[in-house]
């Protein structure tokens, strides 16, 4: 069975993963590129990679609309709980930490970037997250800057990686191209550029530099298109 992910704006994808909904860094409802708001998407495990506005800004309200279970740092987790969100559907990793759930292997990857959470609190240790589903490895960078780990963390094999371009606030289309070289993916997509003026870029030129210059295929979407995986 194909996974499908469906890319909803700046950082946040939806990912159909068999029978189960993964949402990721949900920013919808104050996002300007978002196709969706926050009540119309459905989620059975919700991927948080670090704290700011702009990947958690949503998470409580579906959280507590669809009961699904929310995987990110044991900072986020415990600030989660003190939003309402019952233990039990939390699951807090650290950097490294890895945990076995009904739609495969979750592990927490190390991403060089800041996390602090909307209330001003201290988010933990900015991550990413590499899924081992059934067929394919899926990593998503969350926000990082360019560096060797992702060598290390490319050594799994990744099917797809979804990588952050927009610059200014992570590495932007220069060192997201050395970025591939060190994943050596299958195929890459870029997320978090395009939303707002300083993180503007322009991905068709981005896609032709990854076919020139790595192994990669670039898979570039609009906001609300999908891919089959």
């Amino acid at each position: 069975m194909s996974t499908i992910i469906t890319w909803l704006g700046h950082s946040c994808f939806s990912i159909r993963a068999g029978k189960h909904e993964v949402l990721v860094d949900p920013f919808l409802d104050d996002s300007p590129t978002a196709p969706l708001k926050a009540a119309d998407v459905a989620a059975d495990f919700i991927l948080l990679t670090h704290g700011h506005f702009d990947h958690v800004a949503d998470a409580v309200s579906i959280a507590t609309r669809t009961g699904a279970t929310v995987v990110a740092n044991y900072e986020i987790c415990e600030w989660l709980k003190g939003q309402g969100i019952a233990e039990e559907n939390t699951v807090a990793l650290n950097s490294g930490g890895e945990v076995l759930l009904p739609i495969g292997r979750v592990k927490l990857t190390t991403a060089l970037h800041s996390s602090s959470l909307p209330d001003g609190t201290y988010g933990g240790v900015a991550g990413g997250f590499i899924l081992s589903l059934e067929n394919e490895t899926l990593y998503l960078a969350g926000d990082t800057a360019l560096t060797l780990d992702l060598k290390l963390i490319g050594l799994v094999g990744i099917d797809l990686a979804v990588i952050p371009i927009g610059d200014q606030f992570t590495m932007g289309p220069d060192d997201s191209v050395e970025a591939v070289k060190l994943l050596n993916p299958r195929q890459v997509m870029p997320c978090h550029y395009n939303t707002w003026p300083p993180i503007k870029q322009d991905a068709a030129a981005w896609a032709d530099r990854i076919r020139s210059d790595t192994a990669a295929e670039p898979i570039v979407l609009q906001p609300g298109e999908e891919f089959s995986f």
